[in-house]
């Protein structure tokens, strides 16, 4: 969005007059692992006061909700600095609020480029542990250091009482800092945890070519052609391409429509709108080839950027990591094939669908992956994030 809504020249006070709990979640999906998170901790100890910038989920989940930070972004280098005197002054109204009513925990969600600054201000400010007061500010979901930034690591000991990783790797990042560092599980790994995907022999071949527009650009064009060509020989297939609307919707439209004949079979759907089967999926790095992978369906993971920035990013990650799939990270192998750059061609990943779909070993293959990938990411018995939080309280 464009528009910014008002901020309150002051929040509102703490329903019950103090706060035990404060959550910072500045996007939708920080917002979702936030309202778990209170909502088991409420469910543990009901008694808790628990206030929240943050947005619906967390308000559904009990906690007051001081000012909807999920309604709003800036995307690009002219809408961020013109968006700066708003940030400015959320930033500095959220670190008044919170040095006011002085909670005994901050739970930090995510969205590093705020929250992080949140936790120096905290220190500098002498409310937090790390600044010599006594409220205990943690950060759930760890930047990926592993990949890009790894040196903000000294800062973050410096200003933070924890962290809780979602991949079990993460925390031997940290092991030459003092800061505790728990690997309390992945959401998606969860029990309770509804995917939005699932595999589907006759469904169709998802392509998601990622969710902003820049990248979709990039590699939708790929993912087209990709498809027209596996439908040559296999005429009854249609595709879904999964979007979030606006800019991103109107840029598929787009290039759909530019693509004309070759665009034929390919349908867009809000990934609001439910649930999808799928038999195969040629996937953009990044959260969704997660989902794709724990959901059993054979693909591929795909990415294209612009030649100058791929080349300074595969140096900036060189000796860090082997692959671009989160799903291969963890596994370390290539259990979903990558056709990165280059290698990202229609040729390529048209022979990759129609192995996906004639070829059963590959949804066996697929499935046996996703089972260990569930089990690498399933949270150990009293490591839930809540539990984490809660030994913070003395609860």
């Amino acid at each position: 969005m464009s528009s910014f809504p008002a901020i309150p020249a002051a929040f509102d006070r703490p329903r019950a007059g103090e706060v035990d709990v404060l959550v910072v979640a500045g996007e939708h999906s920080g917002d979702q692992h936030a309202a778990k998170l209170v909502a088991e901790l409420r469910g543990a100890h009901p008694r808790l006061r628990i206030a929240a910038f943050g947005g619906p989920c967390l308000r559904e989940a009990g906690a007051q909700l001081l000012f909807d930070m999920t309604g709003f972004s800036a995307v690009g280098i002219v809408e961020i600095l013109a968006a700066y005197p708003f940030y400015r002054k959320l930033f500095d109204r959220v670190v008044a609020w919170t040095l006011q009513w002085k909670p005994r925990l901050v739970v930090l969600v995510d969205y590093p480029g705020l929250n992080l600054r949140l936790a120096d201000r905290l220190r500098r400010g002498g409310l937090s542990r790390a600044g010599g007061g006594t409220t205990a500010v943690i950060q759930y979901v760890s930047p990926q250091l592993w990949a890009w930034k790894p040196k903000r690591r000294f800062t973050m000991a410096r200003d933070l009482d924890s962290v809780g990783t979602l991949f079990p790797f993460e925390p031997s990042v940290y092991a030459d800092t003092r800061l505790d560092a728990r690997f309390v599980g992945h959401p998606f790994a969860e029990p309770t945890h509804e995917s939005p995907l699932r595999y589907d022999p006759d469904g169709p071949v998802l392509l998601l070519p990622g969710s902003r527009p820049k990248p979709v650009r990039k590699i939708f064009p790929a993912l087209i052609e990709a498809f027209a060509r596996f439908r040559r020989t296999h005429p009854g297939r249609r595709a879904l391409v999964l979007h979030t609307g606006g800019e991103v919707h109107a840029e598929l439209y787009r290039l759909c429509a530019e693509y004309g004949d070759a665009a034929k079979g390919i349908d867009l759907r809000p990934v609001a709108e439910g649930a999808v089967g799928a038999s195969a999926a040629l996937v953009s790095s990044g959260t969704m080839s997660l989902t794709v992978a724990l959901a059993g369906i054979p693909g591929a993971v795909v990415y294209r950027a612009h030649p100058l920035t791929w080349v300074v990013g595969r140096r900036l990650i060189a000796g860090r990591v082997d692959h671009l799939g989160i799903a291969n990270i963890l596994l370390q192998r290539a259990a979903w094939p990558e056709y990165l750059q280059s290698a990202c061609e229609p040729g390529a990943l048209a022979d990759r669908l129609s192995l996906c779909i004639d070829n059963p070993a590959e949804r066996v293959r697929a499935t046996a992956d996703a089972i260990e990938l569930h089990a690498t990411l399933a949270a150990r018995s009293g490591s839930t994030p809540a539990e984490w939080a809660a030994s913070f309280l003395g609860a």
